[in-house]
């Protein structure tokens, strides 16, 4: 560690003699700018969607662990007498923490996305809902089956566990997803900045040779291009961090957009995450262009 950080004290100060070695401008150069922001850039929006599909798996799995929904569909005159009796089972069974029936308005909010806000609940023959929350030992979910069918047959008990595992399987996934992309990512920026150094070293073949000649060791013509490509590196991530930060956060709010797209970005603490990007951009750079300089160096005769 302490090595490592003494190399990247050397890159920060430089040395004048050696950097003229590094062409300052060129297609290297723009390639290794352009190639470094873009990465940077997708990165971040990689990165947002990995964190907000964690906490869209943690809502999810929260939110359905402890709660349940009995539906009865019984006919009108019925519906009072049988929506009475499943809140008078619940509020005996052992781990239902509360129940209460649903009225027309909020059964009304539920369907509005389907729908519309102008569906007439009350002239419709829709289930009446009963709202169960679970304490947290929970209740024994076929044993309340069986009594509901027995004494209430119109009700039919969903305790989420049907959706709530595909649901918080599918957000888990998006999350790996996110990750193996940041992965993916930092790979292709390696590569890009690798064929720059490797550019850029074959484009001053000349120049290498006659600083062999007059003594200079293959490790002083590397730092050269290591530092040059490194803070190239660095300044493309961090430009393409700062756009990719300003774009996540133009994204459109839960409130304006609603549904299962919402909250793609970063809450609190994490907005810090992306700021991790450029230095990681310049590791990568560093070691990439390392071993491509010394490679090629070995090669050029």
């Amino acid at each position: 560690m302490r090595a490592f950080l003494g190399r990247f004290g050397a890159l920060l100060t430089g040395d004048p003699k050696a950097d003229r070695v590094v062409p300052p401008s060129g297609a290297a150069a723009w390639l290794t700018l352009l190639s470094a922001g873009a990465m940077a850039f997708l990165a971040v929006f990689a990165l947002a969607l990995s964190l907000a599909t964690g906490r869209l798996a943690e809502r999810w799995a929260g939110a359905l662990t402890q709660g349940a929904t009995v539906r009865i569909s019984a006919p009108a005159e019925q519906m009072a007498t049988q929506t009475r009796l499943v809140l008078d089972i619940l509020g005996v069974t052992p781990g239902v923490g509360s129940a209460r029936a649903l009225d027309a308005a909020e059964t009304k909010a539920l369907l509005a996305p389907w729908f519309g806000p102008d569906l007439p609940v009350e002239s419709l023959p829709i289930p009446q809902l009963i709202e169960v929350t679970e304490t947290g030992d929970g209740f024994d979910a076929q044993g309340l089956k069986l009594r509901l069918s027995a004494e209430v047959p119109g009700a039919t008990l969903d305790d989420h566990k049907r959706w709530r595992r595909p649901l918080v399987a599918a957000a888990e996934r998006l999350r790996s997803l996110g990750l193996l992309s940041l992965g993916l990512i930092g790979g292709a920026m390696a590569a890009m900045v690798t064929l720059a150094a490797q550019a850029a070293l074959a484009a001053n073949g000349q120049v290498i040779r006659t600083l062999r000649l007059v003594g200079a060791r293959d490790i002083y013509i590397a730092r050269a291009f290591v530092r040059r490509f490194t803070l190239r590196a660095l300044a493309g991530a961090a430009a393409g961090t700062v756009t990719g930060m300003i774009a996540v956060a133009l994204l459109p709010s839960a409130d304006e957009a609603g549904g299962f797209l919402t909250g793609l970005g970063f809450a609190g603490t994490g907005w810090f995450w992306p700021l991790a990007i450029p230095p990681f951009a310049a590791i990568v750079a560093f070691w990439a262009t390392r071993a491509a300089a010394l490679r090629t160096l070995r090669e050029v005769q």
